[in-house]
């Protein structure tokens, strides 16, 4: 396997792998806080946090480290760590929540919040997120992959690597930051190669990769489900071939990660001459913190020893608002704390200069020992309008179980909570060319999410009177999409639109004639 006799031959052991593997994750989480706040002891957060009391804490017992960490360093979502220190990296200066200056920043998809987001990329970051790839690109040697595979090039579709600069900094997507800085051993196994991946026209991206498709041996792809099929379905369409094997005829890994890919499965199979493994990944603009690490198995494993400590906030009433923000009395949780099979809201403390930084994400441990999670939704995105609680998670199974029983191929979907009456109603808008009754349609979908969660089922008998469902040609999302600036490898259509963006959703298909 060429990639990974490549990297043996650079002197990249499996080392932090096996590191974590025969250790306990508590003893992996405290190294990773000690490096880090040693590291950052020194910056202006680090005083004021008075960072080296909390590491003498560190002598004392398995948790009083944490104790003092908690209490001397308050919760930040992106609103109060941007106010407080970010806003002074954007302006150039340095030592303010990690040493040195920030010189990028990527541009959050903005899923949650109505704008993007300028995420800090530190030199440590990017390290730390090429060092995660590597340790997934040597677990496929335990999959039962032919040696031939690792020899055949990788298509990774992201964002521009030709950044924004403003004479402070440069800015742009995560995988436009990352891609312009690949190590040349890999380089030769990459496409669509420099020339292409400088291109900041989304579409003029697709076809000058849609021409140079069928020159490529391509074994891997990389990127956005939705993104990805829209890709194959061009190149099966300009070379008029039944599937993407009929091109790639080697094409055997789909590593995906920002959604899950259980919506699209079904139609994106469609394309496909023979199956292909599919790898999921947690790659955040926050840094690299997961990556699926075991065949057979839908979940992901945390990195617990390379620039990320993880806190875990119990996601309930009690922890956050009806609007998904942080209480900053929440009870927050270190790794050997969690419970499998519960939903928590992660923090991260990185060597990026997040601190006790709450992502957005809602994850679930399936393997506590193994440190094996599921990613069931956003903090923002679970729509909760009386007590319904209803997760992504739900919503994509939903949909998938849906779509199964129908013979449906969605694309692409979100829900508004909007209200009926007095009381409320749930409309949802699939993208879907399968002809198919709206009725039927909306009962079958409203009885899958009742079998699926308890409280749902029983607000559809009290506060929550209506489910509507409008079906909606797949490219309004991604026109809708290119309206608000969010075209691209990196961005997703949020399954939840709120506030400011459900209007402009809403407002744009009036625009379009969509009869709502």
């Amino acid at each position: 396997m060429a990639i990974i006799s490549t990297l043996l031959k650079k002197g990249i052991r499996l080392r932090e792998s096996l590191e974590q593997e025969y250790s306990r994750p508590l003893e992996l989480q405290r190294q990773e806080l000690k490096k880090l706040l040693i590291h950052a002891a020194e910056t202006e957060i680090g005083r004021k946090y008075d960072f080296p009391k909390i590491l003498s804490g560190f002598r004392w017992g398995e948790s009083e480290f944490y104790e003092r960490f908690k209490s001397q360093v308050p919760i930040y979502d992106y609103n109060r760590i941007h106010d407080e220190w970010w806003y002074k990296l954007l302006e150039g200066k340095s030592n303010v929540t990690w040493p040195g200056p920030v010189r990028h920043f990527a541009l959050s998809s903005g899923t949650s919040g109505a704008t993007s987001k300028f995420i800090p990329i530190t030199k440590d970051m990017v390290k730390a997120i090429r060092r995660t790839g590597v340790r997934q690109i040597l677990s496929l040697s335990k999959y039962d992959l032919p040696a031939s595979l690792l020899t055949k090039g990788i298509l990774m579709l992201g964002g521009s690597t030709d950044l924004e600069f403003n004479g402070t900094y440069f800015s742009g997507d995560l995988s436009g930051i990352t891609t312009g800085r690949l190590p040349i051993w890999f380089q030769r196994f990459y496409k669509p190669g420099k020339k292409i991946s400088r291109s900041k026209n989304w579409g003029d991206k697709l076809d000058q990769i849609v021409e140079k498709a069928r020159s490529w041996d391509i074994g891997i792809i990389v990127g956005v489900p939705a993104w990805l099929q829209i890709l194959i379905e061009k190149i099966i369409e300009r070379y008029q071939v039944d599937t993407i094997h009929d091109i790639w005829p080697n094409l055997q890994i789909f590593v995906h990660g920002g959604v899950s890919f259980e919506p699209y499965k079904k139609g994106f199979e469609k394309l496909l001459g023979k199956p292909l493994l599919y790898l999921e990944t947690y790659l955040a603009s926050e840094g690299f913190l997961a990556f699926q690490a075991l065949p057979n198995r839908k979940s992901m494993r945390l990195v617990l020893n390379n620039g990320i400590f993880h806190e875990f906030v119990p996601f309930d009433e009690q922890n956050f608002d009806e609007e998904g923000n942080i209480r900053q009395d929440a009870l927050t949780l270190k790794i050997d704390e969690v419970e499998e099979g519960k939903d928590y809201a992660l923090l991260i403390s990185t060597c990026a200069g997040a601190w006790r930084y709450l992502i957005g994400d809602v994850v679930k441990f399936v393997s506590k020992e193994e440190s094996e999670i599921i990613i069931t939704g956003r903090t923002k995105s679970f729509l909760s309008l009386c007590g319904e609680h209803l997760s992504v998670d739900n919503m994509n199974k939903a949909i998938e179980l849906t779509a199964e029983e129908l013979d449906m191929n969605i694309r692409e979907f979100t829900v508004l909570g909007v209200p009926h009456g007095s009381l409320f109603a749930h409309h949802w808008f699939i993208g879907s060319a399968t002809e198919v009754s709206s009725r039927k349609l909306r009962k079958t979908l409203d009885l899958h999410l009742k079998a699926l969660n308890d409280d749902y089922a029983v607000e559809r008998n009290h506060a929550l009177k209506q489910v509507k469902v409008t079906v909606l040609p797949s490219p309004l999302f991604y026109e809708w999409m290119k309206e608000q600036a969010k075209e691209g490898g990196q961005h997703k259509f949020p399954r939840v639109l709120k506030g400011d963006k459900a209007a402009k959703w809403l407002d744009f298909l009036v625009k379009k004639e969509v009869t709502l």
